[in-house]
């Protein structure tokens, strides 16, 4: 049986910011093609200065959740790693984990993190 390899919440928007760099520099980089037609070649690369302006704004705003994030000692790879919502994935080792005792010991699913779960879960204790 294959093992699922899982991915930390802040390395998969910061994977998603860099890549939106590279697509901005390639954007331009095409528009380089269309030297002839002016107002094409100002297009892409108005597209792939927004693209990077965007990697911008998300590399602030995964900054600014990584400050509020949970820092933790994994206890598989005993490294530091930092932990986003109520289950997230070791930076390092990919291992799951949660500090919510009730989720200890269940499937990982990211579906714990949402708040419509929460909302169900404390129906369900009243």
């Amino acid at each position: 049986m294959p093992r699922l390899v899982y991915s930390s919440k802040i390395n998969k928007v910061r994977s998603f910011a860099l890549i939106l760099i590279f697509a901005g520099i390639l954007l331009m980089y095409v528009g380089l093609l269309f030297k002839s037609t002016q107002w094409v070649m100002i297009i892409f690369f108005i597209i792939g200065i927004l693209a990077i302006l965007l990697s911008l704004i998300v590399y602030l705003w995964i900054g600014t959740l990584s400050l509020r994030a949970v820092p933790i000692i994994c206890p598989t790879c005993e490294k530091p790693t930092k932990m986003l919502g109520r289950v997230d994935a070791c930076m390092h080792c990919k291992q799951p984990l949660t500090l919510d005792k009730d989720l200890e010991g269940k499937e990982f699913d990211e579906k714990y993190n949402k708040r419509s779960y929460a909302r169900e879960k404390k129906a369900s204790k009243e």
